[in-house]
């Protein structure tokens, strides 16, 4: 049996009019040396016939779970289905550059590590986009590239990639995440106590198609990533990330303050207000209240993990 490069493993779901644009660069590489696993969670909107429609141009497969079983289910199976030495986890809305497949096999030429390609958002015109989410994207950014290496592993997230051992030898992603994201900042957490370095690769940097749009949005689920912490607290400690605790100062007593307010039904409806007043305000204001909405809802998820309920 020939053994592929790679494996690029996609969990979705709901993900059918998003997948095209992944698979279309895909299709692109420069290289035919890969699969293709898209791991469907419970199939809501044709995502397997989808994926059908590429089979000429890729070496393209499905698992199709009958019922939502969450990410980390999700990558799991495709890891162990996967034939590729090196395994690519890509989200379904990203968009890879054309040498994203091979670039991720040539950073792991020198030895076991953990890759990040990180991602850059692509935003529409929107209130939110104007007057936060461009500039707080390219804060990100900047501060993911210059984390140094002993924090990178906070980075673990959509665009990522591990040699099959690697990924054996952890046991795979922990299936007790069901909430939003931390699935990801545990199997980096894992990587780095295991004293396997985890490498940025600037290079391999994928547009991002799935980012939020609007302060309601971004609040939401930044709500639901505060609530997930909780789980990851509970395994490794509270002391694992390393984060300093909430400092002094009029912004951060504004933030502690709003928090007691965000939930689930407030946070929609403050962020339909500020995204129809960004217009009329000066750019600065807009982008304050923005950011309160933000921060307040990602310190409530922390204080207040029970507020998250709705499946996100």
């Amino acid at each position: 049996m020939t053994v592929p490069a790679a494996s690029v493993i996609v969990p979705t779901r709901g993900g059918a009019r998003r997948l095209p644009v992944l698979l279309s660069a895909l299709a692109a590489q420069d290289t035919a040396d890969f699969e293709v696993l898209v791991v469907v969670d419970g199939d809501i909107d044709g995502s397997e016939e989808e994926v059908k429609r590429w089979r000429d141009l890729l070496d393209v497969r499905t698992i199709v779970f009958p019922e939502n079983r969450g990410r980390s289910a999700a990558l799991n199976a495709g890891a162990e289905a996967a034939k590729g030495r090196i395994l690519i986890r890509s989200d379904d809305d990203l968009e890879p550059l054309r040498g994203f497949v091979s670039g991720h096999v040539t950073r792991h030429a020198e030895g076991p590590c953990g890759v990040v390609g990180l991602t850059a958002n692509v935003l529409p015109e929107t209130p939110y986009a104007r007057a936060y989410g461009r500039k707080a994207d390219k804060r990100a950014l900047a501060e993911a590239l210059a984390l140094p290496p002993e924090r990178t592993w906070r980075l673990w997230a959509a665009n990522v990639s591990v040699s099959a051992s690697v990924h054996h030898k952890l046991g795979g992603y922990d299936r007790r995440y069901r909430r939003y994201g931390w699935e990801d900042v545990d199997f980096g957490y894992r990587l780095h106590a295991a004293g396997i370095p985890v490498v940025v690769a600037p290079e391999l940097i994928a547009r991002h198609h799935g980012a939020s749009t609007t302060t309601a949005v971004r609040a939401l689920r930044a709500l639901h990533s505060g609530a997930a912490r909780e789980a990851f607290e509970d395994i490794h400690g509270r002391g694992a990330l390393g984060d300093r605790g909430p400092e002094g100062g009029l912004w951060n007593r504004m933030v502690g303050v709003a928090s007691t307010l965000a939930t689930e039904r407030t946070l929609p409806a403050y962020g339909r207000a500020v995204d129809g007043l960004a217009r009329l305000l000066p750019a600065e204001v807009a982008e304050k209240l923005i950011a309160l909405g933000v921060e307040s809802a990602g310190l409530a998820g922390i204080r207040y993990p029970q507020r998250a309920r709705a499946a996100f």
